[in-house]
């Protein structure tokens, strides 16, 4: 055959069926003819792109629609998957994370944390520091882990350790003082 002997309307009627054989072949619900169109274009393009000496026409469009069809597939899963993860990342920042963005700390229900004594709480932390304070709130009260604390408050793990430490020295110190007087 050579190269546009047969109009594109002529080689189409012909070989119509190669792309839904293909549609069916690789499991592809097409609903609203969306993938059939990329199979009729994969094979427009294969009919202009043709070269009768390297091969037989039909071979050429079976490799051509089905290629295009699975690059079609791969892209649509791809923008489907992207859409999923943005959607996600916009719930979790609506429902449970800061509202403002400045800060990766979630939105913090107290309705299940009830402080008996909140004179005495006042009193303990007012001998920490600043980030005992922030390691008192964020681990004990909060169980978060202590490296999330430590991306939270950009710095290093160890740091929160010690804040820690030191807290935990500090309030043992205080109990021993209220306990014996």
């Amino acid at each position: 055959m050579e190269k546009n002997k047969f109009s594109f309307e002529e080689v189409f009627k012909q070989n119509e069926n190669r792309i839904y054989y293909h549609l069916q072949k690789l499991g592809i619900r097409d609903h609203h003819n969306e993938f059939y169109m990329e199979g009729l274009y994969a094979m427009w393009i294969a009919y202009k792109k043709y070269q009768p000496d390297k091969g037989p026409l039909s071979t050429y469009f079976n490799y051509h629609i089905r290629n295009h069809l699975i690059d079609t597939l791969r892209k649509e899963t791809r923008q489907q998957e992207k859409l999923e993860k943005t959607t996600m990342e916009k719930y979790i920042t609506e429902y449970h994370g800061n509202r403002h963005g400045d800060s990766k700390m979630p939105i913090v229900d107290s309705s299940g944390i009830e402080l008996e004594d909140e004179k005495y709480w006042r009193d303990i932390s007012s001998c920490l520091s600043t980030k005992q304070r922030k390691w008192l709130y964020y681990h004990i009260m909060l169980d978060m882990p202590l490296k999330e604390i430590a991306e939270i408050e950009n710095t290093s793990v160890e740091a929160v350790k010690s804040w820690g430490k030191e807290a935990r020295r500090k309030l043992r110190s205080r109990v021993d003082v209220e306990r014996w007087g």
